[in-house]
């Protein structure tokens, strides 16, 4: 926009692409005011996630991957794994299908009080499997699956106060069976407790 250009020699429709050329930019719209103004409304992205593609990027409530993350950004968000770059650009709508799940995942975290997002490393998209949840302690993997997360939460909070001093020796814990939390111990700690017991019973 030039100083002294006439109003009505303004292309509108460019001025609002050119704002939204800026990555935090969602939506620019651009109006005329006469009787010799413009007004622009700018929609900023907001984000809701990191997501590891080929290199980190942040991604909106919506699933919308914006920006590709700068030195100075801020990483205290959750993180997304599991599906890279050429997959969002092959196959978009199921990218996108598969990002509202996660972040889904993350809303229902967000408003926990035993196992909530800062319990969390990272979120997993596993094709096969669904949602797979890293524990910040010792990376136990927690299957989620696909949907139900709020009831498949409900059930892990039970007895989660019980397995969180335990999670060194977990394999995973597995909440996609329905009604169910399928804990695994990790077979190396399961051998080394079948040893003591052995032990034990020949002494």
């Amino acid at each position: 926009v030039r100083i002294g250009a006439g109003i009505f020699d303004l292309d509108l429709a460019a001025i609002g692409l050119k704002i939204e050329e800026n990555p935090w930019i969602a939506r620019a719209e651009v109006v005329r005011s006469l009787p010799d103004e413009i007004v622009i409304k700018v929609t900023e992205h907001q984000p809701s996630a990191v997501i590891q593609l080929d290199y980190l990027y942040y991604v909106n409530a919506g699933g919308q991957v914006f920006k590709l993350l700068d030195s100075g950004d801020r990483l205290d968000y959750p993180i997304i794994t599991g599906i890279d770059r050429q997959f969002l650009l092959d196959r978009p709508a199921d990218g996108q299908a598969w990002l509202r799940q996660a972040l889904a995942l993350v809303g229902e975290l967000e408003g926990r009080q035993l196992f909530n997002l800062a319990a969390v490393s990272e979120i997993q998209i596993d094709l096969e499997d669904g949602l797979v949840v890293h524990t910040r302690q010792y990376g136990v993997p927690v299957l989620f699956g696909q949907d139900g997360f709020e009831n498949k939460l409900d059930r892990l909070e039970k007895i989660y106060g019980d397995l969180k001093p335990r999670l060194t020796a977990l394999h995973y814990i597995d909440l996609s069976v329905a009604d169910r939390v399928i804990v695994k111990v990790d077979p190396k700690y399961a051998a080394g407790r079948n040893e003591k017991q052995g032990r034990k019973g020949v002494s």
